[in-house]
């Protein structure tokens, strides 16, 4: 049989209205949970971050949270039902009343509320953005961004007469606990060095952008895991090298963060590779991660750190 214009036409036409539809049965086939989503809370204390990390396999959701303090775990209260995801993020023992979260998908929005009794905050997650960038061709000549005098570029967060941070000797010091502190300049790509001289069982961070967590502390090895120990991205990316403790002693951290690609140098020694930061970790400022942010210092969990030889370089692009 001859292949006529007429049917031509036809299989022209079923090609294009099949390569339209292919897009949309591909979106109604898989979960509309299935990302990573950021969520900003407003809280009477001000407000704070989450996260959520969901996949699916076989049909089921795995599903990780980041509070708004602590690390990220593992869900395992959780039920699916088309575009309706209820989450069980804390379950109290003995009595008491669980936290749970009420969402619903709506395209690259997850609205709803949180839970706990009688008491309910609303809740909008968007997707967390990609940052998928190229290194720099150059940067830029290093330059402090402490300048060993004072706290010029230096500001307390929260309430300023908790505030303990003070220079000495051309040394910041945290001389006890109490108000956190941030860089009044916000940065997106960069270079960071710092040098930090850490007491014997003190836990700090020093967060990128406000949002990732490096963490600082010389506490007893059986208290944290790798993930949580000196060096580590809090929660997410452990150090893939132990170096010797040295608590009371100065150590020096290079830090390169491109996108989400980090890379940590300790005392000489790469300790995290180009590796992907997933998404924001406990304290975070805000989960707004499409932003640039400031550095922040922990002040509220120990004092004694001291730090010195702050400084960063950008890019050339």
């Amino acid at each position: 049989m001859g292949y006529t214009a007429g049917m031509r036409q036809f299989w022209t036409g079923l090609i294009f209205v099949s390569a339209l539809l292919a897009p949309a049965f591909a979106q109604t086939t898989g979960s509309p949970f299935v990302g990573r989503w950021n969520f900003n809370i407003s809280t009477p204390g001000g407000m704070r971050a989450s996260w959520l990390g969901i996949t699916e396999k076989d049909g089921a959701l795995e599903v990780w949270y980041q509070p708004t303090g602590g690390n990220v775990f593992k869900l395992k209260n959780i039920k699916a039902a088309g575009a309706h995801l209820t989450l069980t993020v804390s379950s109290p023992s003995g009595k008491g009343t669980p936290t749970t979260w009420e969402l619903d998908a709506r395209g690259d929005q997850l609205s709803g509320v949180q839970k706990r009794g009688e008491n309910s905050v609303p809740l909008t997650g968007v997707r967390a953005p990609d940052l998928k960038r190229g290194a720099p061709a150059a940067w830029s000549k290093p330059e402090p961004i402490f300048n060993g005098r004072d706290l010029t570029g230096w500001e307390p967060l929260g309430n300023q007469a908790n505030s303990h941070w003070t220079v000495k000797d051309g040394l910041l010091i945290n001389t006890d606990h109490g108000a956190n502190l941030k860089t009044t300049a916000r940065f997106d790509d960069f270079k960071l060095h710092f040098e930090v001289n850490c007491p014997d069982h003190a836990n700090s961070g020093f967060y990128l952008r406000g949002r990732y967590e490096i963490q600082l502390e010389y506490e007893p090895l059986s208290s944290n895991p790798p993930e949580r120990r000196i060096g580590s991205i809090y929660g997410r990316i452990a150090p893939k090298v132990e170096l010797p403790r040295k608590p009371g002693e100065w150590d020096s951290f290079d830090v390169t963060l491109v996108g989400r690609t980090l890379t940590v140098v300790r005392n000489g020694v790469t300790i995290i590779d180009r590796q992907e930061v997933e998404g924001i970790t406990g304290g975070a400022l805000d989960a707004n991660e499409a932003e640039p942010g400031p550095f922040y210092i922990q002040g509220d969990h120990t004092g004694g750190l001291k730090f010195r030889n702050i400084s960063i370089a950008l890019p050339k692009r």
